[in-house]
């Protein structure tokens, strides 16, 4: 019978709804204490503890005599001794009607990282209020930040109203004032008069405030609705892990972020747009005829397609964008600034990326989210910024989900989380990401045959370098030779690209990054006409090159290093590019004022200082020779 009633128990409790929020507000608002409140007022405390926490307000405890029940959150010893919260501290409890997680976050301005770290996966916040202070400039910045990262339920718990009286003249001249404040305005917004020390209107209502009849802030808690928050009805599926325990078996796993999916429905995999059917929905308790939002399970699909770690399962017909630059809040976590340009990973659901942060188009205030001019993000410091990524990823807007709309940034140097970011919106021009319902459209004459017309493997003769470094000269003068030889080629030249195809690109290193992807595209449909392709292109980041690659089969992209020194190129200087760029005329000019990452395993490598030109065509066409591209 026991047995039974705990079964009966534990399966009601799983049936409770899960609610998750966080606690903020300014420095000694009393955060830690109304959680505390909460815990003993509904019976989650266990006698030891009860037992632990009384003997440790003897030393700790700010309340006198009374048992300070703030000190069953701040666990940390720094924390007790100087009586503020440092980290965030998750607290579980439950009631008739929900279950709960509790982040309590720091109020301090330094702590402000962990704090937005707490509100990433709420679905409301408590801010707190002291009645005797009213609003803060730390109430403006979580305020703010629980703005940005879309929580759009607010409790403001005016607390301490013990200290000023009960007065409700003093709770309505705060409620009046909170009610102004971004991030408060234009959300659904519960303010309630409070007294966490002596329980008022936290579980119970008391009797120091007879003139106030709304909600406690439990009743609040139990009541509201959230199941509507989660705009995104579409299915998304990030890819956590694919799972292969022997040859029979191939999985995908990972958590729904929203919408369902079905045994027999048709799923898109993206960035790469592999189209199969759903044969089998898999989970620790059994196969699932359906799944939806935040199920763990793992999918089996009908066709073998090449699927990754990172990539997204959708529906062909609501599939999300497809890009490599974003436009997103971004959270500055690190001691080191942000700088515009320098290289970070990205991470994105469960896919690492490269890329830089191209531009700041403007740092917010988080007291009034007034904007101003920025070239640089602080520690806690909030602005708009462009992001721009060396490959095409799957993302959502953060407003219409969570998952797939945020990223965390990670220095690439110590591997520290340096940032938190939500995609606002995507940063290429209009109609110019990609729309991954369009699919590659198979021709009658293949690549093969049109090789085989021609009596050559294609292939592409990937020249970078520095400018000035002999690219152009011996990539025309390698085209001249192949062609005498009867073959058929195409030399792609950086300076003509840029009057026709890319004459709409600048030199930023979100330019840059258009361009080589462009001219890689460009390459791959000449080799697919069965030529031998030559790009002449400073290409200056590893990368980009790394994509054109990617883009073509094994042995089909040949990366021929001009490795002339720069002393040399500067020399030479044909164009008086090196001239102006000293001079400061010339912005982001590689090898002086932008970088060159110079290849780490090029097929072919020539230095035009040392080798004449005839020389630097014979090295690339006997290597050629020796690999089976040029036929007899």
């Amino acid at each position: 019978m026991a047995a039974e009633r705990l079964e009966d128990f534990l399966r009601r409790h799983e049936a409770k709804e899960l609610l998750r929020f966080i606690t903020c507000g300014s420095v000694d608002d009393g955060k830690s204490t109304l959680i505390g409140r909460l815990l003993h007022d509904t019976q989650q405390i266990l006698e030891d503890q009860l037992v632990a926490v009384t003997s440790d307000s003897r030393k700790w405890g700010t309340t006198g005599d009374a048992v300070d029940l703030a000190l069953l959150v701040d666990g940390l010893q720094a924390e007790r001794e100087q009586g503020i919260t440092i980290d965030v501290a998750y607290r579980y409890f439950d009631t008739a009607a929900r279950k709960y997680i509790i982040a309590d976050c720091p109020g301090h301005e330094q702590y402000t990282r962990n704090m937005a770290t707490g509100a990433s996966t709420a679905d409301l916040a408590v801010i707190l209020v002291d009645a005797a202070r009213g609003v803060q400039v730390q109430t403006r910045r979580h305020a703010c930040i629980v703005s940005l990262l879309g929580i759009r339920h607010v409790i403001v718990a005016v607390n301490k109203m013990d200290l000023v009286g009960y007065d409700q003249q003093v709770f309505e001249r705060i409620r009046a004032e909170c009610l102004e404040v971004q991030g408060i305005r234009g959300v659904d917004a519960r303010i309630v008069p409070v007294s966490a020390l002596k329980g008022d209107n936290v579980v119970s209502r008391g009797d120091g405030m007879p003139w106030y009849t709304g909600p406690s802030i439990i009743e609040v808690l139990d009541t509201i609705d959230v199941s509507h928050d989660q705009q995104l009805a579409d299915l998304r599926l990030p890819v956590q892990y694919v799972s292969r325990p022997d040859a029979s078996f191939r999985g995908f796993a990972g958590t729904v972020a929203a919408g369902e999916i079905a045994v027999g429905d048709p799923v898109l995999a993206v960035p790469s747009r592999r189209l199969s059917r759903v044969r089998e929905i898999v989970t620790f308790d059994g196969s699932l005829p359906r799944a939806g939002s935040a199920q763990a399970i793992t999918v089996t699909l009908e066709d073998e397609i090449d699927i990754s770690r990172g990539d997204l399962l959708v529906h062909p017909d609501r599939a999300p964008t497809v890009g490599r630059i974003l436009d997103a809040h971004l959270i500055w976590m690190s001691d080191s600034p942000l700088l515009p340009g320098k290289q970070y990973e990205f991470k994105l659901s469960h896919r690492y990326v490269r890329g830089t942060v191209e531009s700041i188009h403007h740092r917010i205030d988080v007291n009034d989210q007034s904007q101003h001019a920025a070239t640089e993000l602080r520690l806690n410091e909030v602005g708009l910024c462009r992001i721009v990524l060396t490959e095409q990823v799957a993302f959502d807007t953060y407003a219409s989900c969570r998952a797939t709309g945020a990223f965390i940034v990670v220095d690439r140097l110590n591997h520290a989380t340096a940032g938190a970011g939500m995609i606002l919106r995507s940063g290429a021009p209009e109609g110019a990401h990609h729309d991954v319902s369009v699919f590659w459209q198979p021709t009658r004459v293949t690549h093969e045959q049109r090789a085989n017309q021609k009596a050559q493997h294609p292939c592409i003769l990937w020249f970078t370098g520095l400018s000035g470094a002999g690219k152009s000269t011996v990539a025309n003068a390698v085209e001249q030779a192949l062609f005498l030889r009867g073959h058929h080629s195409y030399l792609l030249d950086g300076d003509n690209i840029r009057h026709g195809l890319n004459r709409d690109l600048d030199f930023s290193d979100a330019g840059r990054v258009e361009n080589i992807r462009r001219i890689g595209e460009v390459a791959k449909l000449f080799l697919d006409a069965g030529l031998i392709v030559l790009t002449a292109f400073i290409s200056p980041f590893r990368s980009d090159r790394r994509l054109v690659r990617d883009l073509v089969g094994d042995g089909e992209f040949v990366e021929v290093f001009v490795s002339t020194p720069i002393e040399e190129c500067e020399r030479r200087d044909p164009k008086g590019l090196y001239a102006k760029a000293r001079e400061g005329a010339i912005r982001n000019f590689t090898g002086i004022s932008s970088p060159y990452e110079a290849p780490e395993a090029a097929e072919i490598e020539i230095d035009s200082s040392r080798l004449s030109v005839a020389e630097c065509v014979d090295r690339v066409i006997r290597y050629l020779e020796a690999n089976g591209r040029l036929r007899n």
